[in-house]
């Protein structure tokens, strides 16, 4: 299978590129190295720098590399920014992955998997989180995700796209190879190991939520354990697979599948088992709520195991702080760019 790896320099991207290459199939990557990074990209992946929001120019790259499916990473996911600049979001997540569809409905490239987010859901009426809750984003960011996913269902209906939607929860940790590098950078564990390693005390967003410790619950999951359910969701989308259509063709419905470990974590949680990873206190202030933040996010997981027969492997806490804390140590000047 040959792929097109949407934002294929970037954090999440990266690591699937390098599975995907490790799984036996062929990669280009499409991405404008806006936040991603050209030295990230494996060396067997052909990159292409551009932007999948141009349909012409990405229809004539799907034909002419001969794509079978799209793995479709790229988006804009800061959600303050998307609070303050909404039409951004709206115009390259929602108006941009619709050009992306277009380009691969007339290349004849009828098989997607979209990287979508548990910001879909808002705030859930009960923890852990199924697939069949009502989406009710709080956010700009999650409610573009939200409108892309209906997409993929009605491009399904009309003409016959294969697709998987993946919700997943809050990624971390690193591979040997890659480790996550974002300016800025809004995520936690790393703006933790930052502070560790002398740079800004981080901020904790908000210590008066309904939770035990006042801080916001998450669930985490691995990078590379994201990666091993990208692969699995692209087997899936085969026109020979009755998982994702009908095997003699027609109308199709999306797979919908949480990622995530069925478990969540306070920030504070975080917070000191990143102390004990790196053997030191770390510096941080607390400060007002994020507008956008639910209190709680924690995944069901059994779709994801009963349908594309993936499970989490690598995600502790200790596994996903230990090994970005590792790939940091090991490349202290990220990708050198």
């Amino acid at each position: 299978m040959k792929v097109l790896v949407t934002g294929g320099a970037g954090y999440v991207g990266g690591v699937s590129v390098d599975a995907l290459l490790a799984a036996g199939h062929e990669v280009v990557v499409l991405d404008d190295l806006s936040t991603g990074h050209a030295g990230s990209v494996h060396p067997e992946a052909r990159l292409v720098s551009g932007t999948y929001t141009d349909e012409e120019g990405t229809r004539h790259l799907l034909e002419r590399e001969g794509v079978n499916a799209i793995l479709h990473c790229a988006a804009r996911s800061l959600v303050a920014e998307s609070m303050a600049n909404p039409a951004r979001y709206y115009r390259e997540n929602v108006a941009g992955g619709v050009a992306l569809l277009e380009a691969a409905r007339a290349a004849g490239v009828l098989r997607v998997v979209f990287s979508s987010s548990a910001a879909t859901y808002g705030v859930p009426d009960a923890t852990p989180i199924t697939e069949d809750a009502p989406l009710r984003p709080i956010n700009a960011y999650g409610e573009t995700k939200r409108a892309f996913e209906g997409a993929l269902r009605w491009y399904g209906a009309a003409y016959g796209l294969r697709s998987a939607i993946l919700r997943y929860f809050n990624v971390a940790g690193a591979t040997e190879r890659l480790g996550e590098v974002h300016r800025p950078e809004t995520h936690l564990i790393p703006n933790l190991l930052i502070a560790g390693e002398g740079g800004p005390a981080l901020t904790l967003f908000g210590e008066d939520y309904p939770t035990p410790d006042g801080t916001p619950i998450r669930d985490y999951i691995h990078v590379a354990d994201l990666a091993d359910a990208h692969v699995a969701a692209l087997v899936a989308t085969d026109p020979s697979d009755a998982r994702t259509g009908p095997v003699a063709g027609g109308p199709t419905e999306p797979v919908i599948a949480n990622l995530g470990t069925s478990s969540g974590f306070s920030v504070r949680d975080v917070l000191r088992e990143a102390e004990a990873v790196i053997g030191k206190p770390i510096p941080h202030t607390v400060g007002a709520r994020r507008a956008g933040d639910p209190p709680v996010l924690v995944a069901s997981n059994g779709r994801a195991r009963e349908v594309l027969g993936w499970t989490a492997r690598r995600s502790t806490l200790p596994e996903m702080i230990g090994s970005a804390w590792a790939w940091r140590r090991a490349h202290p000047e990220g990708y050198g760019d």
